[in-house]
């Protein structure tokens, strides 16, 4: 049996192996069916959680997502990059003429097959995009997105060499390595944190032999923080909001709010151009968002008349109402939950698809929106200089 890709580790009388693999390639999958053969263990853990687990053995069930539910738990940007990274990884799999995740799947089966208990041993995907989500500004959020959709949307050919640097990247980091460079902090939620995470479920693992399926990435770290203790609870729960961005929230529609009103009392001439670039600037880029996203015509509309007021207020947002008339003008049919898995393979797919252009059109219209406050909010402290010069 071959030892490459296999770190052997004893401690506190237990032994454990852990296979570091490539998420799509087949030589792992082969290895994984090998060592679990072979060393016969009382434990299998997988780098897998629950959600991703069940979409593995039960493909997604798109039919049963609440699109609604979606849109107002604000979930609309996570799923899309959930959508968007698993596209990548499809398309890597069918290049090479295997499923995604098959030495996953290789671990549930081979564990099934010799007895040994099975133990999800990754933290909950959510969780993981939400604490990156939140580590970056306005500007990372585009770059991302960016990054994310560009990945998916290449039709570059990858090659044995690549796929086998791959090994050596976590399933999500492997679309999100360039942009990691440029945001050294978002290791420590996609990489160092799971680490610690996946290491403490492996070590809770039952039993004297324990085998860990694992992206490579992740073998260096759990090497490491296995020999410590880490507290699940805490590593699961989402960090406390700053009270900064709530704060800055309110003040910037408060400020912009008075200097319109001292503007009016002292040249209400200047005072409209500064209500009348609020609302061009901010309706016009969501609305140009949702135009973008091909959302219908009432869809524009309520982006263009919602910006400006939803940008006021931070508790509400315009992709929210954009996004509800979208998808009770265009209804999605069970026939476009169940052609997600396929259509985000593509452009073309990503925008005809009835259920993600509804997730395009919250996104780009919270973009738009927020771009034109910047816009806008410049134009109006602009033309209170003015009025004054």
């Amino acid at each position: 049996m071959s030892e490459e890709n296999i770190t052997r580790l004893e401690l506190d009388g237990k032994e454990y192996i852990l296979i570091g693999t490539a998420h799509v390639s087949k030589h792992s999958a082969e290895q994984v069916k090998e060592v679990i053969e072979a060393e016969q263990p009382d434990a299998v853990c997988i780098e897998l959680d629950k959600q991703r687990y069940e979409s593995v053995m039960n493909g997604s069930n798109w039919q049963d997502m609440d699109i609604f539910q979606v849109i107002k738990e604000k979930k609309a940007t996570l799923l899309l990059m959930n959508l968007a990274i698993s596209s990548f990884q499809k398309k890597m799999a069918k290049q090479f003429g295997i499923k995604p995740g098959q030495e996953m799947i290789q671990g549930i089966e081979s564990a099934k097959e010799t007895g040994a208990e099975l133990v999800l041993a990754d933290r909950n995907i959510q969780i993981t995009f939400s604490r990156i989500w939140g580590s970056i500004g306005f500007k990372g959020k585009m770059m991302l997105l960016t990054q994310v959709l560009a990945g998916v949307f290449t039709n570059e050919s990858i090659s044995e060499e690549d796929l086998e640097k791959m090994k050596k990247q976590d399933a999500i980091d492997s679309v999100l390595s360039e942009f990691s460079e440029q945001f050294p902090r978002l290791k420590k939620p996609l990489i160092d944190e799971r680490d610690q995470y996946l290491a403490q479920k492996i070590k809770k693992a039952p039993g004297k032999k324990i085998v860990a399926v694992l992206g490579a990435a992740h073998v260096p770290g759990i090497t490491k923080e296995i020999k410590k203790e880490h507290d699940l609870k805490k590593l699961t729960q989402l960090p406390p909001k700053s009270k900064v961005p709530k704060i800055i929230g309110w003040s910037i529609p408060l400020l912009i709010v008075a200097i319109i009103a001292f503007t009016f009392i002292t040249n209400p001439m200047a005072g409209w151009q500064q209500v009348i670039s609020w609302l061009v600037w901010n309706g016009g880029f969501s609305a140009l968002g949702v135009l973008l996203a091909l959302g219908h015509p009432l869809t524009i509309l309520t982006a263009l008349i919602a910006a400006p007021i939803t940008s006021l207020n931070p508790l509400i947002a315009a992709g929210w109402f954009a996004g509800i008339v979208q998808a009770v003008v265009k209804k999605p049919h069970v026939s476009d939950f169940e052609a997600l898995a396929e259509d985000v393979h593509t452009v073309k797919g990503f925008w005809q698809n009835k259920v993600t252009r509804i997730l395009l059109i919250v996104v780009f219209a919270n973009l738009g929106s927020s771009l034109g406050t910047i816009i806008a909010g410049t134009d109006i402290i602009r033309l209170f200089i003015d009025s004054f010069s």
